[in-house]
């Protein structure tokens, strides 16, 4: 059983919050964060940590102790200044594929990062088990959009890669606040959301596989 709660809204009475303090938290909390967290970081890292610093900041959710700098004035400060030169990046055809092939090095350990913080109490065996869980997930979003992303880059037309953009940007924000709000719903949700990944990523191998093909059989 973990003993420590990954959020509890301030909403809540301070005897409910000190009872689910002393019976520890359900299991499902801790797999809603990893889930919720790790998808939305690999979509987008910083939006995903300015949205649970700002949860915190306002009064909206109690972070954990080992979480609570990410509503800091300075980290939210650099969190939103990441993202606002992420969001630009990110609508430049070819940048926005250079953008994602470096944060392949930063997305998913900062996902297992936020993932490890957030039961900071619990076990050691639970907090490595939402890190590699945390960061596999963000792995697979992450290169599920920079898959998709190189794929559109092929299409002359600049604004289906905009609205791939945005739409990536409002899922990792909303997704973000269902981890912390409903952690179950999040949970089946991003399941669905990692079984169209594997779906989209196979019809994307082979649509690049064809086109190699086609390509080197015009060089022949």
């Amino acid at each position: 059983m973990v003993t420590y709660p990954l959020y509890e809204h301030k909403l809540l009475s301070t005897r409910t919050i000190s009872a689910c303090y002393d019976a520890g938290m359900n299991p499902i909390h801790a797999l809603g964060l990893a889930l919720g967290a790790g998808f939305s970081s690999g979509l987008n890292l910083y939006a995903t940590v300015a949205t649970l610093g700002l949860l915190e900041r306002f009064g909206i959710i109690h972070l954990p102790p080992s979480l609570q700098g990410l509503s800091h004035t300075w980290v939210l400060v650099l969190a939103i200044a990441l993202y606002i030169l992420e969001f630009f990046a990110d609508k430049i055809p070819y940048i926005d594929t250079a953008w994602d092939v470096l944060h392949t090095f930063i997305r998913p350990p900062a996902a297992a990062v936020l993932a490890y913080g957030a039961i900071g109490a619990a076990p050691a065996e639970w907090r490595w088990a939402a890190a590699l869980l945390a960061g596999g997930v963000a792995l697979t979003s992450h290169g599920t959009k920079s898959s998709a992303r190189a794929a559109v880059n092929t299409v002359p037309e600049p604004f289906t890669n905009w609205a791939l953009s945005l739409g990536e940007d409002a899922l990792a924000v909303w997704l973000t606040w269902m981890a912390t709000a409903h952690p179950l719903a999040t949970t089946i949700l991003v399941v669905a959301l990692l079984a169209f990944s594997a779906f989209l990523l196979f019809h994307l191998f082979r649509f690049a596989r064809r086109a190699l093909q086609r390509l080197f059989a015009a060089w022949a």
